[in-house]
């Protein structure tokens, strides 16, 4: 059943496209990785999402009900933890939340259990009584967790939440927002790849404010692994150029040349090994191969393609 749904959603500041005819669809219960580089439209869409920005044109519907109609019954049904997380460091994280659910118009009588639940599922109980100046990145990111979801959500929208921590900090939080992630739905905004592979179900990958792929992790990641990469050393003249003729070829990314060796990474689509073609070109034109090796593709170059070459999946 569909929570959240986008219809030509568009959003301009000036001159500058931001998000373009935007369209998706969320279902409750999921998990979604929203994914796309830097100004391809992810912030400004999440905050459209909770009512920080209007769109310009298009629609956006919780439950069926538009935004505009629903107003602040939609704000109380989503949680939002924004990339900058703004808390504010003189407080004392038990007041603070008692500020949050004040702000968020919790009965007083459920705000004391609603503050208990949001610290236990985020683990800030030896922080409780300190002040949020005081707090390591990792435990104010979790502070940022607590408010977002001190209100029950149904929504659950998470800008970068492991931007800026250190290996250890990205798997505490990474767990948390997957034990949170059971019982919520969830939209989820990151650089790091690897992350949405453990904690999302579906993944929407956005480039210059368009979709340009939508569906199950499983999926695009094996669409990712049929891709092919070659690595090449080769010693001749206009190597990057002949590798690029080669039919089924997407991209050849030059590494660098030394001695008169030309180092690349050849990226083509489709099952076919072309690493007997790469030789036979060698030997027509008189190049010799110091390495040529495949490996498997990867996430990682699915997203390079889409959202550097105008792919659409």
């Amino acid at each position: 059943m569909t929570l959240l749904s986008l219809d030509s959603v568009s959003k301009h500041f000036g001159t500058v496209v931001a998000v373009d005819q935007l369209g998706f669809t969320v279902g409750r219960g999921e998990v979604v990785g929203f994914l796309g580089p830097n100004g391809a439209g992810k912030s400004t869409t999440m905050r459209m999402i909770t009512q920080y920005l209007e769109p310009d044109h298009g629609e956006i519907r919780l439950d069926g009900v538009p935004l505009d109609d629903a107003g602040r019954d939609a704000k109380r049904r989503i949680g939002y933890l924004p990339e900058n997380n703004p808390l504010y460091p003189d407080m004392l994280v038990s007041e603070y939340l008692d500020f949050i659910v004040r702000l968020r118009e919790i009965p007083a009588a459920e705000r004391p259990g609603a503050i208990d639940r949001a610290v236990g599922r985020t683990g800030i109980e030896t922080v409780f009584y300190r002040s949020i100046g005081e707090l390591s990145k990792g435990f104010r990111q979790r502070v940022g967790l607590a408010q977002a979801i001190v209100h029950e959500p149904d929504l659950l929208v998470l800008d970068e939440p492991t931007e800026g921590l250190d290996p250890n900090q990205r798997v505490e939080i990474r767990h948390l927002i997957s034990e949170v992630g059971r019982d919520r739905t969830v939209m989820l905004s990151t650089h790091v790849l690897p992350e949405v592979q453990h904690m999302c179900s579906r993944l929407l990958i956005i480039s210059r404010g368009r979709l340009v792929a939508d569906g199950p992790v499983g999926q695009l990641v094996a669409r990712a692994e049929g891709l092919q990469q070659i690595s090449v050393e080769i010693a001749g003249a206009g190597v990057a150029d002949g590798l690029r003729a080669l039919a089924g070829v997407t991209s050849v990314e030059e590494l660098g040349s030394n001695d008169g060796r030309t180092s690349a990474m050849v990226t083509a689509a489709g099952d076919a090994d072309l690493r007997p073609a790469i030789y036979r070109l060698a030997v027509e034109r008189d190049w010799v191969l110091y390495e040529l090796y495949q490996a498997g593709g990867s996430l990682e170059e699915l997203f390079r393609q889409l959202t550097t070459e105008g792919g659409r999946a």
